[in-house]
């Protein structure tokens, strides 16, 4: 049998290598914010370079390359998204 995804609005930003400008301000949603907040998103180690990002998902932890989309799907989850497969399976629907 085949299927087709269901249209689904997702929010999601691209993973430039950082979360916050050089003021120390956060430019990533909301959601992204608490994520690293609570632990769900964090960084392996802030003591050296480059520390690398993860997510905590259900399936275990995700690292995110820079250059990945990170995707919050329906239900709250987290996960990153190869920039490649995210443009064959997104398309921008507005902010």
């Amino acid at each position: 049998m085949k299927f087709r995804k269901k249209p689904v609005v997702i929010e999601a930003f691209q993973y430039d290598g950082d979360l916050k400008a050089s003021d120390g301000q956060y430019y990533v949603p909301q959601w992204a914010i608490e994520a690293i907040k609570s632990g769900v998103m964090y960084y392996d180690s802030l003591d050296r370079e480059p520390c690398e990002l993860f997510i905590k998902t259900l399936e275990g932890n995700h690292h995110v390359s820079v250059g990945d989309y990170i995707i919050q799907g329906i239900q709250g989850e987290l996960y990153p998204c190869k920039p490649d497969i995210f443009e064959q399976t997104y398309e921008k629907v507005g902010e």
